[in-house]
């Protein structure tokens, strides 16, 4: 019920931020892997393995952030109070939003333990982690590319850098870190269930 809930939810945000985007290339580009991760959540729960509701909520996150950067651009998502109260000489909103890509380690590492498709703490720990690091490196690779493939003004909103020349690495040290704090929690919860032979490492 909790899924579907998230999931009506998402459809009412993502029509409402569809009508008049700041840029529809930049909207499209965004929103495209919103798309895809829907997609594979919902494949996922319904064929394999059904998320615990934490997880849900963790993913959703990520969800509803990048679907409102693709509205405003991300550079441009109204987040003065922020920046303002911080001193932030840019809108790091989209470091939030990469931050919260690093919350899909806690729905890998709950697989991982549903399924007991490994016998290692350390792999459990850092196998979300390293998959997180991964696909934000793919992500900085596809941001590259449509930047130099498509129109220039929309690939400049997409990369989103603000003029930060370390922009990619940071985003990529935004999704590690949120993948550590995801996988804390995960620990904290899930510490009973983590059990393994003497073995393991």
């Amino acid at each position: 019920m909790f899924g579907k809930i998230l999931f009506v939810v998402y459809l009412i945000v993502f029509l409402i931020l569809a009508i008049n985007p700041y840029d529809r290339a930049v909207w499209f580009a965004e929103n495209a892997p919103v798309w895809i991760t829907v997609l594979c959540i919902i494949t996922i729960h319904l064929y394999y393995h059904r998320f615990s509701n934490m997880a849900l909520f963790f993913m959703s996150i990520f969800i509803f952030l990048h679907t409102i950067g693709g509205h405003y651009t991300f550079a441009r998502v109204p987040f003065d109070v922020v920046t303002q109260f911080f001193g932030f000489e840019r809108n790091h909103y989209d470091r939030v939003a990469h931050f919260s890509v690093g919350f899909y380690a806690f729905a890998i590492a709950e697989i991982l333990l549903a399924k007991r498709l490994i016998n290692s703490k350390f792999i459990l720990y850092s196998y979300p982690l390293f998959v997180i690091l991964a696909i934000a490196a793919i992500y900085e690779l596809f941001e590259w590319q449509f930047a130099i493939m498509f129109d220039s003004n929309a690939g400049v909103e997409v990369l989103g850098s603000q003029g930060d020349i370390w922009d990619a690495q940071k985003d990529m040290l935004s999704d590690g870190l949120g993948a550590i704090f995801t996988m804390v929690i995960f620990r904290f919860l899930h510490y009973k269930q983590i059990y393994f032979d003497r073995s393991s490492k």
